[in-house]
């Protein structure tokens, strides 16, 4: 009997010392925060091949990485189409959104934003190399299909200021930009420094002299009201990013990657 409890007594033990082992593991793992961003966008959010491993970078991931460090936190990256990261922001797949995004009037419905941390170049209309000469102001659009990506403040560029041209709305920028390569459409409408690093990395296109005025800063996107109450720390994060020159880094960094980018 003696030697049955013995047993018994070395099993239980066996089975809580397991059992805290375990609790203890999920306990010092970090949490994380998930980040939605539609990475096709170079150079603030694109993919590249390190190690033969696909690996997320730019501008706005080093961001990202530089709020979860300050929140003790792990980033988790959620890739998707642009249009789909208010609605995942809003039903809580993510927990919140940086993707070279404005704040908005309509933005401001269904999420909160940070205080901006980059403002771009002002709006471009990326050309052929060839036909650039033809586009003089935003009347030479009349008629012509522009492009530009859904769910942006691009694509309300296309029909507000590019009077008479038709608008080819579609999710995805490396998409558009192979449908200017292939004469698909005329032209496309992009953030200032994502047209200039296509018109750099291929020589068959071009930046058309067209203005569209001054560009809106970018902003960290949260949930609508805040309830997990991520906006201090991504404000002070923001503010130190700014201080400290992080941002011009950051930005470096992604230009000198930007050729590499596969998505």
């Amino acid at each position: 009997m003696k030697k049955f409890l013995i047993v018994l007594l070395a099993a239980l033990f066996a089975i809580s010392a397991v059992a805290c082992t375990a609790g203890t593991a999920a306990t010092s793992a970090k949490e994380k925060l998930t980040l939605g961003t539609s990475a096709d966008y170079p150079p603030f959010e694109f993919i590249i091949l390190e190690d033969g491993q696909q690996k997320y970078v730019g501008i706005d991931i080093s961001v990202a990485n530089a709020i979860c460090d300050d929140a003790g936190k792990e980033l988790n990256v959620m890739n998707m189409d642009f249009d789909s990261l208010m609605a995942a922001l809003q039903k809580g797949d993510v927990d919140f959104v940086i993707a070279a995004i404005e704040e908005t009037p309509e933005r401001l419905d269904a999420a909160d934003f940070s205080d901006p941390y980059y403002t771009d170049y002002p709006a471009m209309v990326l050309v052929k190399a060839a036909n650039a000469a033809a586009y003089t102001d935003t009347s030479s659009f009349a008629g012509k299909s522009v492009g530009a990506q859904t769910g942006t403040t691009k694509a309300d560029l296309v029909t507000e200021e590019l009077t008479g041209a038709n608008l080819v709305a579609l999710t995805s920028v490396t998409d558009l930009v192979n449908q200017l390569v292939y004469d698909k459409v005329d032209a496309i409408v992009l953030d200032g420094a994502v047209a200039l690093q296509y018109a750099q990395s291929n020589s068959e296109l071009d930046v058309a002299d067209v203005s569209f005025g001054e560009a809106l800063p970018y902003c960290v996107a949260v949930q609508k009201g805040d309830p997990k109450n991520l906006l201090p720390t991504i404000n002070a994060t923001i503010a130190k990013l700014l201080a400290n020159g992080s941002i011009d880094a950051f930005s470096e960094a992604a230009d000198a990657l930007s050729d590499q980018a596969i998505e």
